[in-house]
């Protein structure tokens, strides 16, 4: 206290602070080495961190490679490690996202929405919905509910569409290319374009690959491409990927993490994944507390999809009415 109150000490608090922080950081530093030769990350010495483990530090793609005999097991155990943090990672939604004209959650069935090509939005039913009906009672000119462009139920305009944003790197675009290839008949075709789709980030394409590659479609069968695609679709939020996952480790005796697989895609509202849960419970795979828990959080995402405009489409197509496809 008096060394503070000392005319003579002009360091503030915050000065203290700085300063210790400082000599803590340069401690660190100074403890980091290059795990082949031993040399400190200090002044000049730059050492980059191992891109698989992020566990040893290394000062030159020499060292890297003299020390990577011995340190090849445990690199690969922990890049599994990070993998699999990543992998079951609780998404905050689905990859379909929410609706751009109600801003709610898609539903995790594709058939409850549709994409508009002349500006590759998707949208739900419910909006589509209530967009023909005021059309059809003020007489108006059929457009897209998004962009109010003029739809014409032409197919080659609607080809030409989709070849524009596809040339212009539109993964949506891309991908219902390919679902038209595969349609088709050619899935070589169906492969390439779901593969750029999937390298510019779309989340079906890595779908619609892992599909591909599980049947040996356009391309060779390959069980760890199949694993590959499923798992960067399931990170990203496709519930579709995480049932197959959890089929997949249910095989191999893995029932802790298909059980984690099925709880993350109820969590997201997927009704297959909650009958995956009910028979693990019954098999004593899972607590009847994580069990219930799964159930409640399945349907708070269920409800969050609900709306009058929503409920009103599903009776119309109930009662026989055709949806009219843009």
């Amino acid at each position: 206290r008096q060394l503070c109150s000392s005319p003579l000490v002009s360091l503030s608090a915050l000065d203290v602070v700085t300063m210790s922080t400082d000599n803590v950081e340069a401690e660190a530093a100074a403890d980091i080495c290059c795990a082949s030769c031993g040399i400190a990350g200090v002044d000049d010495v730059k050492l980059k961190k191992c891109d698989a483990c992020d566990l040893v530090h290394y000062c030159s793609n020499n060292c890297e490679q003299d020390h990577l005999p011995h340190h090849k097991a445990r690199c690969k155990e922990r890049a599994a490690e990070l993998r699999d943090e990543i992998l079951f990672r609780q998404p905050e939604s689905t990859h379909l996202g929410d609706c751009p004209i109600c801003f709610l959650p898609l539903r995790t069935d594709h058939a409850k929405s549709m994409m508009i090509v002349c500006c590759s939005k998707i949208i739900c039913d419910g909006c589509v919905y209530a967009d023909k009906r005021h059309r059809h009672r003020e007489n108006l000119q059929q457009t897209c509910p998004f962009c109010r462009h003029p739809i014409r139920k032409i197919d080659e305009e609607a080809n030409k569409k989709l070849m524009k944003r596809a040339a212009a790197n539109d993964p949506v675009a891309m991908r219902q290319i390919g679902l038209k290839h595969y349609g088709e008949d050619d899935y070589v075709r169906a492969f390439e374009y779901w593969s750029k789709a999937a390298q510019l980030g779309d989340i079906d394409a890595h779908y619609e690959l892992s599909l591909l590659y599980t049947q040996g479609q356009g391309v060779e069968k390959d069980d760890k491409m199949q694993m590959y695609h499923s798992e960067e679709a399931a990170i990203g939020g496709d519930p579709r990927s995480r049932i197959i996952l959890a089929h997949c480790e249910w095989k191999n005796k893995r029932f802790d993490r298909a059980v984690k697989h099925l709880i993350i895609a109820a969590n997201l509202g997927h009704y297959k994944a909650t009958r995956a849960l009910k028979l693990c419970y019954t098999e004593g795979h899972v607590s009847k507390e994580v069990f219930a828990a799964a159930l409640r959080a399945h349907q708070a995402a269920v409800d969050a999809t609900k709306s009058p405009q929503r409920e009103a489409a599903a009776k119309a197509v109930a009662t026989g009415c055709r949806r009219r496809i843009y």
